[in-house]
């Protein structure tokens, strides 16, 4: 049995879209309406603002729960269903916390950006 040579094959609209990622000038942002500009930056420090919420309460949920658990040792001899509360705290309280907690930001966000649209002066308005 004769050794046959792998050969690479590709379309030719991939080897299109290499190339010309390959030779486009570098990416630079689009440039708001001067209108537009200051309610833009209004929405990123409020929507900024409500992350730095959100990250800090995960932040104290992901580090505090450990140290909550470690400083109450009760809570590992504590049982339910059979099985040490403090396992069981690790186990189901972070990820439906930080699941909840992401929902409760993306929600908070969505109406800041709904509030700003409604206050943004349009094109066919001026």
């Amino acid at each position: 049995m004769s050794a046959q040579r792998r050969v690479t094959v590709t379309s030719p609209q991939t080897r299109l879209a290499h190339a010309r990622r390959r030779y486009r000038g570098p990416w630079r942002p689009t440039t708001l309406d001067p209108v537009e500009a200051p309610f833009a930056v209004a929405l990123y420090r409020r929507q900024r603002r409500r992350a730095v919420v959100a990250m800090t309460t995960a932040f104290a949920l992901v580090f505090g729960l450990p140290l909550v658990l470690a400083l109450s040792p009760w809570l590992g001899e504590l049982r339910l269903f059979d099985v040490p509360v403090s396992w069981l705290a690790v186990m189901v309280l972070p990820f439906p916390s930080m699941t909840l907690l992401a929902f409760w930001h993306l929600r908070r966000a969505e109406e800041e950006e709904s509030a700003v649209e409604k206050n943004v002066p349009h094109e066919e308005s001026r």
